[in-house]
């Protein structure tokens, strides 16, 4: 696990969040599979068009875009209740790849905030074309000035992505295909659930499905067999001596934090924050890890307290349950709280030492006066509707991600669900094998053609 940057797998974590893999940085394009364009020529007009699009601004245009591109940081005035204009609106953070209005363009987010790095996702790469990166609504600069968090829901988000869409179809009105990694995938099929004829296919990457949030069973059955029992048993035993070691490591933990001039008012104590770490320990473990390496990795009998402490920090991300990080993703515990679900974790081999009941339930990164009703229809109504009437949806999983424990189960129109053989959350449509691969990029390609 040390071979995760800090920036990476808090990114991950949050998706657990990361749409690593997804984002690609290529050379020139290779027009692999949709023929050869003509040679970009400069696009004088390129800037009037953006700006004549109703409701965008144009942020900046940015340096850093490969040959053939250029990067734009843009703004969409979006309505904060897309029932309601009264409500008022807020102003959408988008990026831009524009490389020819006669290209198919890539609909894109993480579903948290947007990256300034011009990089290109795997279907923009295979597709050589333009690609909107959308910043998920709550995140980032994309917040509406009361803080409603009532207005964040998957229908308004799915509705801001048909905004999108409708929006700039008038300057590229090829073919469209979404995309996005864990909850970026899951908001790009949200979007296909309520606007299904908005773009021409979905790829899903890592997506996860928790249909009925009082039934985990899934996913602790998951965390139960993946790897072989020596793996399993390693990593119970390791969480057991962090909790054994727990005065000494959570007085290092708050030392830490106050050090760095962080609080946890809103998890509520360090003891609670470190609970909360080394209980999501084995899913974070195989969610971002699981190699030989990893495996190696894991503190033996003979660990001292600081190499527990560091493998802590290294696996689950130590600084995520302070205020600093945990303030940014309020919204997306809010979401989890209120209708995505959350999951739960083996507990039986900690007997007697946990402290805090429910510490890793989304109420415990919500601040009380926030209201948190689950509502335990949407994902049914999202998970029904994949099944019987989704269609070009094709989602890439691996094996070894507890997140897909429960994955979408595709249903017979053009749709496919594809697994990684012991791949985690980090999955490629590159790293699928050969026949599925070449059977993917097939179905991309066809949806990229309009007749």
């Amino acid at each position: 696990m040390h071979l995760w940057t800090r920036r990476r797998l808090l990114l991950s974590t949050a998706s657990a969040a990361s749409a690593a893999g997804l984002a690609t940085t290529a050379s020139a394009p290779s027009h692999a599979l949709t023929g050869t364009p003509p040679a970009p020529a400069p696009d004088d007009d390129l800037v009037r068009r953006l700006g004549s699009l109703p409701g965008v601004r144009i942020v900046e245009e940015r340096p850093g875009a490969e040959p053939g591109y250029r990067f734009f940081v843009l703004g969409l005035r979006q309505p904060v209740d897309h029932t309601d204009p009264s409500a008022g609106t807020f102003e959408q953070r988008l990026t831009l790849l524009h490389t020819s209005a006669e290209r198919p363009t890539v609909l894109f987010t993480t579903g948290y905030a947007a990256s300034l790095t011009p990089r290109r996702t795997e279907p923009t790469v295979l597709l050589d074309g333009n690609q909107l990166h959308v910043e998920h609504r709550y995140f980032g600069t994309s917040r509406p000035s009361a803080h409603d968090y009532s207005h964040l829901t998957i229908r308004q988000a799915a509705d801001d992505h048909h905004r999108i869409v409708r929006t700039f179809r008038r300057l590229y009105r090829g073919a469209w295909i979404s995309t996005g990694g864990s909850k970026g995938g899951m908001a790009s099929v949200y979007h296909r659930r309520f606007h299904p004829h908005d773009v021409d296919g979905t790829v899903a990457y890592a997506a996860p499905n928790n249909v009925d949030d009082r039934d985990d069973s899934a996913y602790l059955r998951f965390l139960e067999t993946v790897g072989t029992a020596a793996d399993r048993e390693a990593i119970k035993s390791a969480q057991r001596r962090l909790l054994l070691h727990r005065a000494e490591l959570v007085a290092r933990y708050q030392a830490a934090t106050t050090a760095a001039g962080d609080t946890f008012r809103i998890v509520g104590s360090a003891d609670k924050a470190f609970e909360i770490a080394v209980l999501r320990v084995p899913f974070m473990f195989w969610q971002n890890g699981g190699s030989p390496a990893d495996l190696a990795a894991v503190p033996g009998p003979d660990a001292t307290a600081d190499q527990l402490y560091t493998w802590l920090d290294d696996t689950a991300g130590l600084a995520l349950y302070a205020d600093a990080i945990a303030r940014v993703y309020i919204p997306y515990w809010y979401q989890l709280g209120t209708e995505m679900g959350y999951l739960d974790v083996p507990t039986a081999h900690l007997d007697g030492l946990l402290r805090h009941p429910g510490a890793i339930e989304p109420r415990s990164f919500v601040p009380r006066d926030i209201p948190l009703r689950f509502d335990p229809d949407a994902m049914p109504d999202i998970d029904r509707w994949v099944r019987r009437s989704g269609t070009r949806l094709l989602f890439v999983n691996g094996t070894q991600d507890p997140s897909t424990a429960e994955s979408f189960p595709p249903g017979r129109h053009d749709s496919r669900v594809l697994w990684i053989p012991g791949a985690n959350h980090h999955t490629t449509l590159a790293d699928l094998p050969t026949p599925d691969r070449t059977e993917a990029t097939a179905m991309l390609t066809r949806w990229s053609v309009r007749a």
